[in-house]
């Protein structure tokens, strides 16, 4: 479905009237949204912004609302496989405006430092700004190719570690569009799910405590995770990374290589030959090869071993459920 052109002069004449002309001037019509996921798949946004301020993403979400538009929240695009046939309503895309970082000493604690930036800060270049600074905590995130905001919503992790770690509190948009301070304990994090999963809640900024550490170590603990992601993960491939979470007990590459499916494709989706945990786009895939394929992984899993994997990466857009 292409983008209505009475919906966004409508929608642009009420950004008007909330005083951000600049700002319904940079809407975009029918973007493409496969440049913007790591998967390289996915079809146009009806509308689609690029906001630089908290004010802009209330004005656009509580806009959305009146008019009766559905609105999506993304980042980096990192966890996502968004539909061949594209999203209907709004989408907010959360990128290099948002990625402010800032640090204070903790006045609660001599051996840390509070650590504040966008939610969409790479978690990549937010351990580096670390490591450079002598912080640790962030070191399971160098090779993360997600954004804060994202790692915040599904609580993102890699090693056995995870950002419920180092998390402080978060400033985020709730819905009913009242910007506000959840601390940490009020994140209801778990693996893979915040308090935003369920409320629907906007990201837009969080304060990371991380405590002050030898920076050698910090920078040998990171090549320590690079060299282990370099050999096990199939970096050279656009994807977005572990296609499922892990189910109790068990491994989930184990599981679909035990049953066969490590190197299966369906279109230019593939189970990746390095690693079977990921799927891969081979360079032609489409959203619907991507889903299909992860389908028969499930059904075939769910026959042999009994045991239901669950998506970890989502699947957004029309034609999906």
């Amino acid at each position: 479905m292409m983008a209505d052109s009475s919906t966004i002069e409508a929608f642009r004449k009420k950004l008007i009237e909330k005083g951000f002309e600049d700002l319904a001037k940079d809407l975009r019509e029918n973007e493409i949204m496969k440049p913007h996921t790591s998967f390289r798949v996915g079809g146009p946004a009806q509308i689609y912004s690029e906001p630089s301020r908290t004010e802009e993403i209330v004005a656009l979400s509580d806009t959305a609302k009146a008019l009766g538009i559905p609105c999506f929240l993304m980042g980096n695009g990192s966890n996502l496989v968004i539909s061949d046939e594209g999203i209907d309503g709004l989408v907010i895309r959360l990128g290099e405006n948002f990625s402010t970082i800032s640090s204070e000493e903790d006045p609660a604690d001599p051996d840390a430092v509070l650590v504040t930036a966008g939610a969409g800060t790479l978690l990549i270049r937010l351990s580096s700004f670390a490591a450079k600074n002598s912080l640790t905590g962030l070191e399971f995130a160098s090779g993360i190719p997600g954004s804060l905001g994202g790692a915040v919503f599904m609580n993102a992790g890699a090693y056995d570690h995870d950002m419920s770690e180092v998390i402080e509190k978060v400033t985020a948009i709730s819905p009913s569009g009242e910007v506000r301070t959840w601390t940490k304990d009020e994140l209801d994090l778990g693996y893979r799910k915040s308090c935003f999963m369920a409320n629907g809640g906007i990201v837009c900024e969080a304060v990371l405590r991380l405590k002050k550490g030898d920076a050698e170590l910090i920078n040998s603990q990171i090549r320590t995770y690079t060299e282990k992601r370099t050999k096990s993960q199939p970096l050279n491939f656009p994807s977005a990374g572990s296609m499922f979470k892990r189910p109790e007990g068990h491994y989930t590459g184990a599981l679909i290589e035990q049953a066969g499916l490590k190197g299966f494709s369906i279109g230019g989706a593939q189970v990746s030959e390095k690693h079977a945990g990921f799927v891969i786009n081979k360079g032609d895939a489409t959203a619907k090869d991507i889903d299909d394929l992860v389908r028969h992984i499930q059904k075939t899993i769910k026959e042999k071993f009994d045991v239901e994997l669950q998506r970890e990466v989502r699947f957004i857009g029309r034609g999906f459920n």
